[in-house]
């Protein structure tokens, strides 16, 4: 069983930069893939970002790809978003999730394991 706690979200002007973090405990965590979703109120959870096992693989989506950036320390046990250029529609709870498996995907389905979230707000 592996449990996630997510801190690092809070409140910050456009452009501004913001750095997530999940610490995870379990000691399988270094053979997991990681990602970050987020949702809003309005709409469904989305796939933000996802790294593999041993951080040699991340995937992104369009909309954060070259303002966002996962990465992991396996000897911390604990998964990271650097968040840069924030823009309004950035604006949501963010969501650290683990899956069994060593390989990333954008599926939600396809993760197993949930933190509680942080709110992450952009101000124009």
């Amino acid at each position: 069983q592996v449990q996630l706690v997510e801190s690092g979200g809070g409140l910050v002007q456009a452009g501004g930069s913001l750095r997530l973090s999940c610490a995870a405990s379990g000691r399988t965590f270094s053979s997991y893939a990681m990602g970050w979703f987020r949702q809003t109120p309005r709409n469904e959870r989305e796939f933000v970002a996802a790294i593999s096992w041993r951080g040699s693989s991340t995937s992104y989506a369009d909309a954060v790809k070259g303002r966002f950036t996962i990465s992991r320390s396996n000897a911390g046990n604990a998964v990271y978003l650097q968040m840069n250029n924030l823009k309004p529609a950035d604006t949501a709870v963010y969501y650290c999730a683990g899956r069994r498996v060593v390989t990333t995907s954008i599926l939600e389905n396809e993760y197993d394991y949930w933190g509680q979230g942080t709110q992450v707000t952009v101000s124009s």
